[in-house]
């Protein structure tokens, strides 16, 4: 790397580098802020100058996310769970599983959820099959 390069580097670093950098909470809720507002602005429109930056606060972002705000594992029953709760959903309103008792079953683990099940879920709530396994 040229001497040149590495000092253009350095001056447009101290500008550049506060934005993509995110070493704690205080620093991933400011990127986080940031990228709605680019998402809002630049949405899909891959030509637009700060899409490629856009592209990487994202990037970063997830990557804080990965080690910071892991995902807990949960089971195609927790999933049916949530979105029950979410639309307010009793047992009986979900032929898709089948029976209330079925239903029920699932929910307290005796049961799993089949492929016909998961597949009808995934319809119904509008989200991918792999959500319920």
């Amino acid at each position: 790397m040229s001497a040149r390069l590495t000092t253009d580097i350095q001056t447009h670093w101290s500008s550049i580098g506060p934005l993509l950098t995110i070493r704690n909470e205080r620093e991933y809720d400011r990127a986080v802020r940031r990228l709605d507002e680019l998402l809002d602005e630049i949405g899909t429109n891959e030509r637009h100058p700060l899409y490629s930056f856009m592209d990487t606060l994202g990037t970063l972002i997830a990557a804080y996310e990965e080690d910071h705000h892991p995902v807990p594992a949960s089971s195609g029953a927790d999933m049916l769970r949530h979105f029950m709760e979410d639309r307010g959903l009793s047992q009986s309103e979900l032929p898709e599983v089948g029976s209330q008792g079925v239903v029920s079953e699932v929910l307290n683990g005796k049961r799993e959820l089949n492929v016909r099940q998961v597949r009808a879920l995934a319809q119904r709530f509008h989200v991918s099959p792999a959500v319920f396994i």
